[in-house]
């Protein structure tokens, strides 16, 4: 398996196996290509409004208003904070890992007071928990990380957004589905979710540099009747509204210049999504046996997951501990050989005992390119000569 072996149509590359960014089609490379247009255009109004509709289509919603902004996933943290949340209001955050604690930190930075249901590590948040804590005390918003990328655990996004409909019907329910969407069932207006925030280089399957956040009506008039001023220039909806609902249109609108290259790549991996041969719940279907068969491997190998709770794994990335005595700098260094790339860990305490494994995208969806094979090949080769090497520094270390 060499490190320049290569898709085709596509440079020599090592194959991206991490939670994002992820393996892209051919298509949506040669969109990223094309020489940049004017954002004025009406040949980039009229992808920007596709681009739109399909985003819809994506979380299924068909009131949502998107917004698609140059930056990474975590401006949409900054995007909640600063245009739904007044200083002083009150936020639940369910934290399930790194970055649970990630928008906390945001939304303090924007001075809400928050306050934190965490579960123990490799756990989901039990909804007897959020309902407690939403019948001690009214909140502004309640968060939900669907899938936090550190720890591979899948939160109950469905259940979480029915408790806090049924008890506190005022609150908003903002999911934080940057590894969750097109990879995780997700169903915006059935399920009741105010604002959903994503970001293109995951499920998406676009390059990374989109923020990508999806707001109810409900979300759009909090945002409309607020008080206070919002708390930041260049995430303010006051900026960004008329813009998206331009570009909705077909119209050109200026605030700040849009990612032009970006935004058609993230449009043919959406028309991909949205009108290829494989729907939307086929999609998550194909993500759910693949998900199974790294899981399986990892079993065979006698390996453990972090997320502890079968039906709180993710689906598009597996989170795995590794042998005792092994290291993740040991795993990684000869999946890179080996011509594949995953992640090591993001949990301060353990993040040298366990890997990350992304499979998203096209990498799920099209078999043809034989990723997963070379996925699950590479894991296979990689820890075992890990642990052939542990032994023998063992057995060296006896003799000494």
């Amino acid at each position: 398996m060499s490190p320049t072996q290569k898709s085709p149509e596509q440079p020599p590359h090592k194959l991206l196996a991490i939670p994002g960014p992820i393996e892209v089609s051919n298509e949506v490379l040669q969109a990223l290509a094309q020489p940049p247009v004017s954002h004025v255009s009406p040949q980039f109004a009229k992808v920007f409004q596709e681009t739109l509709a399909m985003i819809r289509k994506v979380v299924l919603t068909t009131t949502g208003m998107p917004f698609i902004i140059a930056g990474s996933g975590t401006l949409g943290w900054d995007q909640v904070a600063a245009n739904l949340i007044e200083p002083g209001e009150n936020v639940l955050v369910t934290a399930t890992g790194y970055f649970g604690d990630g928008l906390r930190d945001c939304l303090q930075t924007y001075h809400a007071n928050v306050d934190v249901i965490r579960s123990p590590l490799g756990t989901r948040i039990p909804l007897s928990e959020v309902e407690a804590a939403l019948r001690r005390k009214h909140y502004k918003a309640v968060t939900i990380t669907h899938v936090d990328t550190s720890t591979g655990v899948l939160s109950d996004a469905k259940g979480i957004a029915e408790v806090v409909r049924r008890v506190s019907p005022r609150t908003l329910v903002v999911l934080d589905a940057v590894c969750s969407v097109a990879s995780e069932e997700l169903r915006m207006d059935a399920w009741g979710i105010d604002v959903i925030v994503t970001a293109s280089q995951k499920g998406l399957g676009a390059p990374p540099g989109l923020s990508i956040l999806v707001a109810s009506s409900r979300a759009m008039e909090v945002h409309k009747t607020r008080k206070a001023p919002v708390g930041s220039y260049y995430a303010s909806w006051n900026k960004w509204l008329p813009i998206m609902k331009a570009y909705d249109t077909g119209q050109p609108a200026y605030f700040g210049t849009p990612a032009v290259n970006l935004v058609q790549a993230l449009h043919a991996s959406l028309t991909e999504i949205t009108q290829g041969q494989t729907s939307i719940e086929d999609r998550w279907r194909l993500h759910a046996q693949v998900s199974r068969r790294i899981k399986a491997v990892a079993d065979q190998l006698g390996l453990k997951q972090v997320a502890k709770e079968e039906n709180g794994q993710a689906n598009g990335m597996t989170a795995i501990y590794l042998p005792e005595g092994v290291s993740s700098a040991d795993v990684l260094g000869k999946l890179g050989q080996k011509g594949v790339v995953m992640a090591g860990g993001l949990i301060k305490e353990v993040k040298d005992r366990y890997i990350r494994v992304g499979h998203m995208g096209t990498s799920v969806v099209d078999a043809k390119r034989g990723d997963i094979e070379r996925f699950v090949n590479a894991l296979k080769e990689a820890v075992s000569e890990a642990i052939a090497e542990r032994d023998a520094r063992t057995a060296q270390d006896q003799r000494a």
